[in-house]
């Protein structure tokens, strides 16, 4: 997978939490993970886009254990909500939450590579 299918990628991943966001229940504790989630996931391909223009491969490697950072972050979110039933879709929590498995395989992944060449 090359840099610009990546982004592609963790942009479709933050699109479908934003959508996942509108079947969530409307009380504190849904409202309160919806802009919590919203932060994390719409972060991830914000930073990656950041680590293109890293200064150094150090610099890149550091940008992209970011973006891993908010990818754990919202996977925990996604697991709270799925626990707490706080989801009205629980199939496009179910892709979300596995796709995000997936992600963060790959930047673990990539970021072991980089730092094994440094």
């Amino acid at each position: 997978m090359n840099r610009k299918e990546l982004e592609n990628r963790l942009i479709d991943f933050a699109v479908d939490v934003i959508s996942l966001t509108n079947y969530h229940k409307k009380n504190y504790a849904g409202n309160h993970l919806s802009m919590q989630i919203i932060r994390s996931a719409t972060s991830v391909p914000l930073n990656y886009g950041e680590a293109q223009s890293a200064e150094s491969k150090k610099d890149f490697v550091h940008k992209l254990q970011i973006v891993l950072k908010e990818l754990r972050e919202t996977i925990v979110n996604l697991k709270i909500i799925k626990g707490a039933q706080l989801s009205n879709n629980i199939e496009l929590l179910e892709k979300t939450i596995y796709e995000n498995n997936e992600l963060i395989a790959i930047l673990v992944k990539t970021i072991q590579t980089l730092k094994s060449k440094i």
